[in-house]
């Protein structure tokens, strides 16, 4: 699927992937697509409760298998 940014929160513990994406989805127009690469297990479940919280659409969840998480999120 195509992507209008990618975040890189790689190494990155809970909250501060949570943090960084708020962030870059707040800079981003409505109906964007932000791609986030994430390495922390906990963001699979953290990014579900974000999306059902912020209205934000989460689009996919993939496990890359090499202890990688993408995730694709459409801003609201």
């Amino acid at each position: 699927m195509d992507f209008n940014q990618e975040l890189d929160v790689k190494g990155l513990k809970c909250p501060l992937p949570i943090l960084r994406t708020k962030k870059a989805l707040s800079a981003m127009m409505t109906g964007q697509v932000l791609k986030v690469v994430a390495t922390d297990p906990s963001t699979v479940k953290d990014f579900d409760a974000f999306a059902r919280q912020t209205g934000h659409e989460l689009l996919s969840t993939s496990d890359e298998g090499n202890e990688e998480f993408v995730f694709l999120i459409r801003r609201k």
